[in-house]
């Protein structure tokens, strides 16, 4: 793990009156870069030839610089790390980030001051021992019931499996019992969706009934306090396909849905259970702090479902900026606050411009 103290060297050389903000261009760099600009902040986006003309043409408006390379995995170079720091580069992770340029390249190559905990990202993957379920059960917080062995299931379960072909995506299917769970396994191994091997790493966990939210969250380092951003819901293909289908027809078509996330949609809360939203952020974010020092810096969400019972049940957890460009335009919560609409990539941009002004940089960045 690259040591704070060599991220704070660079900070300590960096002009805090020429910050530039940064992003890879994937998963919400729009937000980002907007949110920059409304603050008045030059940006960098960081693109894979081949993927770079949303960035460089079409919203080229948003970016002042652009690091154009054939690999993201190339950020790590030298010359493209120097390039970054040369422009006072506070760089936002996002999915894509972790994905592409990769969490030992992050936590032990990459010199470049990051908005957020390089420890922390690689939590977002399951399997690992000290992931995003042991963070949820340190906190307290309700998730669902997990099954180590298929032969136990004894509701209704989804079962969490890497595409064969896509990794980075998951094959999503339900069960009941152990005889469905077998047949919708073997189904989707033949119809070449997943593989044997991918299957006996699945994570299989109880279906919670209830509405489905995602619940974006900002903690501040700076003023030691949470905002929620506002919730999301997601838009999955080919799952929506086939519930726009009368029932009748869904089942005579025989398909395997496999929820690829496809984009979102804003949702709003009962005013009353919002306490229990803020509640379950600020339990999340003590526990980081606990067990991954510094914790959680900035943007965060925690995804799941409220019960009938009105309980809260999170089943995924995003450590950084999440993928919901949909939240500043159908949230009204951070207008609540700050009487003026902020969406994630305007609240990044306001802590760093909060930092600079109290001199606290090091505080935002590892």
């Amino acid at each position: 793990m690259i040591k704070k103290e060599k991220i704070r060297s660079i900070v300590d050389e960096y002009d805090k009156n020429d910050i530039t903000i940064g992003v890879l261009g994937s998963h919400s760099a729009l937000e980002i870069g907007h949110g920059a600009k409304q603050e008045g902040f030059d940006t960098v986006v960081v693109c894979e030839k081949g993927r770079e003309k949303t960035y460089t043409k079409h919203y080229n408006n948003l970016f002042d610089n652009f690091l154009l390379l054939d690999d993201f995995e190339d950020m790590v170079n030298e010359e493209n790390q120097e390039k970054l720091r040369e422009l006072n580069t506070l760089f936002v992770p996002n999915r894509s980030f972790s994905v592409y340029v990769g969490y030992d390249n992050i936590e032990k190559n990459l010199e470049v001051p990051l908005l957020g905990s390089r420890k922390l990202l690689r939590t977002e993957e399951r399997d690992i021992e000290e992931n995003q379920y042991y963070l949820l059960d340190q906190a307290g917080i309700t998730k669902p019931k997990m099954f180590e062995n298929p032969k136990n299931i004894d509701r209704p379960v989804i079962v969490k499996v890497e595409e064969k072909e896509r990794g980075i995506e998951r094959a999503f299917f339900y069960a009941s019992s152990y005889e469905e769970y077998k047949e919708r396994a073997n189904e989707r191994i033949n119809k070449g969706i997943i593989d044997q091997k991918d299957l006996e790493e699945a994570t299989i966990e109880e279906y919670v009934l209830g509405a489905k939210f995602n619940a974006n969250y900002f903690w501040s380092p700076v003023n030691k306090e949470i905002d929620l951003l506002g919730f999301d819901r997601r838009i999955q293909t080919d799952l929506d396909g086939v519930l726009d289908l009368p029932a009748k027809e869904q089942l005579e078509i025989g398909l395997s849905p496999q929820n690829v996330e496809i984009g979102h949609k804003g949702a709003t809360m009962r005013e009353s259970q919002l306490e229990m939203i803020f509640e379950s952020g600020a339990k999340f974010v003590d526990a980081a702090r606990e067990e991954f020092p510094p914790g959680i810096i900035g943007l965060f969400a925690l995804q799941g479902a409220i019960s009938k019972d009105l309980e809260f049940y999170v089943f995924d957890v995003s450590p950084r900026i999440p993928g919901c460009p949909c939240v500043e335009p159908t949230s009204p919560y951070m207008k609540y606050k700050y009487m003026k609409e902020v969406g994630p990539g305007r609240r990044v941009a306001m802590e760093i411009e909060e930092a600079s002004k109290k001199d606290k940089i090091k505080d935002i960045v590892t």
